[in-house]
């Protein structure tokens, strides 16, 4: 979805994902902190498997990953093993082959683009209360074979994963922390570093484990790190995320860090609200102009 582009209120044949109860849960964590909501898109024909396979085989490979799922918690990018099936295969026979796939930005699909509109739309007026309007809307939806692991990393967005089918727990830990992501590391993943993340068994006591059903759903805060173990059955989520002003203004500050660092100059501390911090977001963008 473009950043321009208004979200689409006219979507009346979409069901309302979220109930009263969670859109008060959500108010009252988002942005920071992480909650687990109930939702109402479980069983929507858009998520059978026989629509996801012809979904899956219409997307453009650029937004398609998939490799065989039971991984270690640490597992560097290139190690991680392929399953040597297609992606249609893959998809359909993901009962038995021990697989691991997510399509990304599947609002290019003006089915799936619908259903996100309409999901956000729904809490579009809260998050503009706190963190502006929301920005570089997208979809992700993450098929798992029994039993399978998502490795231990983080993602730069607002998200909320939404159980769709199966179970599965995800093990969700503290935004912010520099113990489980130090300041290099963070300002790496701004300057585009693979998402998987460093695991330490210390810190497994900092995590909060969240089970999730199908018609359950977690808020997952911006960079919050997080794993998941798939249960003993097939899992699909939807994954629905937006940037904001404040999640911007983060990257943006820690890509000034990085920048500063390399010069062995003093850097700048990301405070809890980084879009006011308007004069080191100004340096950030006339230092990357001049090509500093």
């Amino acid at each position: 979805m473009s950043l321009q582009q208004p979200i689409d209120r006219s979507s009346a044949a979409m069901p309302r994902a979220f109930g009263e109860s969670a859109r008060v849960a959500f108010a009252t964590a988002y942005p920071d902190l992480s909650v687990k909501l109930m939702h109402q898109l479980a069983g929507h024909p858009l998520f059978s498997r026989e629509a996801l396979a012809m979904l899956a085989e219409r997307m453009p490979g650029s937004q398609v990953e998939y490799n065989l799922g039971k991984l270690p918690l640490g597992v560097r990018p290139e190690e991680t093993p392929n399953n040597g099936l297609t992606l249609g295969e893959t998809v359909r026979t993901i009962d038995t082959n021990g697989s691991w796939v997510v399509m990304k930005n599947v609002e290019c699909d003006p089915e799936y683009a619908a259903m996100l509109d309409a999901a956000l739309a729904e809490l579009a007026p809260m998050v503009a209360r706190k963190t502006g309007r929301m920005l570089h809307r997208e979809a992700f939806i993450f098929l798992s074979s029994p039993d399978s692991v998502t490795p231990f990393h983080m993602d730069p967005e607002h998200n909320i994963l939404l159980q769709i089918e199966g179970e599965k727990t995800m093990t969700v830990f503290p935004a912010g922390d520099p113990t489980l992501v130090p300041p290099q590391q963070s300002e790496g993943f701004h300057a585009g570093a693979h998402r998987n993340l460093k695991w330490d068994a210390a810190f497994l006591n900092k995590g909060k484990p969240v089970k999730l059903l199908a018609g359950d759903a977690v808020l997952v805060p911006v960079k919050a790190p997080h794993f998941v173990n798939n249960g003993p059955a097939v899992s699909i989520s939807f994954s629905i995320t937006w940037r904001s002003d404040r999640s911007i203004a983060e990257g943006e500050l820690h890509s000034l860090n990085a920048m500063l660092r390399r010069r062995k100059l003093p850097t700048v501390k990301v405070g809890a609200k980084p879009e006011a911090q308007r004069f080191h977001r100004l340096l950030y963008r006339l230092m990357r102009k001049l090509g500093v």
